[in-house]
């Protein structure tokens, strides 16, 4: 975000900047609040969720640092955002950062390119939980991860790969629609396929990324670029 702006507008957003932690499990932002803020995350993973009317919680989306949350012009929150790991945010005035947003094309660039990039992964996510298998699900949600994870150690993905798991097998089968039980069993499938090694319960390694890749539906040539954009 601060790479499109100009020194002067610099000053002014490290003026109206501020940081925020938040520990696992705590709300970010509540469906159907007023948010005073808007901003970044640094540190951490955010999960999207949807309160249903017999008050279940439906996870619809995963934030990672450098995703944006809030939306600028539009003050209450669509979802809950909640913590999943510890997080660190770096959050603006909603006022100032508006002000700021309507005499800086370039930031108001940045911000479409970000919404149609939440478009994109919003039809994904379709997708995912309405057409493929249990085991396709589980590799996009590797691949998508394998992503986020290149791209903070200024990586590709590519064979030995570390890529971190954020989630539990719980909050896992929560995101992908399956049981917990459907979620182990695909991951040792994957493992004893030669795909994966298992790093404890919360890393794995990429041993054969083309195979993954391909189970997820995404083009080899993607996985090893467009994934670590």
């Amino acid at each position: 975000m601060c790479s499109y702006s100009t020194p002067s507008e610099l000053e002014v957003l490290e003026k109206t900047k501020f940081y925020q932690t938040f520990d696992p499990g705590q709300d970010i932002v509540s469906e159907g609040e007023n948010t005073a803020t808007l901003g970044s995350i640094i540190d951490g993973v955010v999960a999207l969720q949807k309160t249903l009317e017999d008050g279940r919680r439906q996870m619809v989306g995963l934030l990672f640092p450098s995703d944006f949350i809030g939306r600028p012009l539009r003050p209450v929150a669509p979802y809950d955002a909640v913590a999943v790991t510890p997080v660190r945010m770096c959050l603006f005035h909603r006022t100032k950062f508006e002000a700021m947003l309507s005499q800086n094309v370039y930031l108001e660039r940045r911000l479409l390119e970000m919404t149609l990039n939440e478009l994109d992964a919003a039809r994904e996510w379709m997708l995912l939980l309405g057409r493929k298998t249990a085991a396709e699900k589980l590799a996009s949600f590797i691949m998508i991860l394998a992503r986020r994870a290149s791209a903070l150690q200024n990586a590709t993905v590519k064979n030995g790969l570390e890529v971190p798991i954020p989630l539990t097998r719980e909050a896992i089968a929560e995101f992908l629609g399956l049981t917990i039980e459907t979620v182990s069993r695909q991951f040792t499938g994957l493992r004893k396929q030669g795909f994966i090694e298992l790093s404890g319960t919360r890393s794995l390694v990429l041993t054969d990324v083309g195979a993954v890749a391909a189970l997820a539906g995404v083009v080899q040539e993607d996985a090893l670029t467009d994934l670590t954009a």
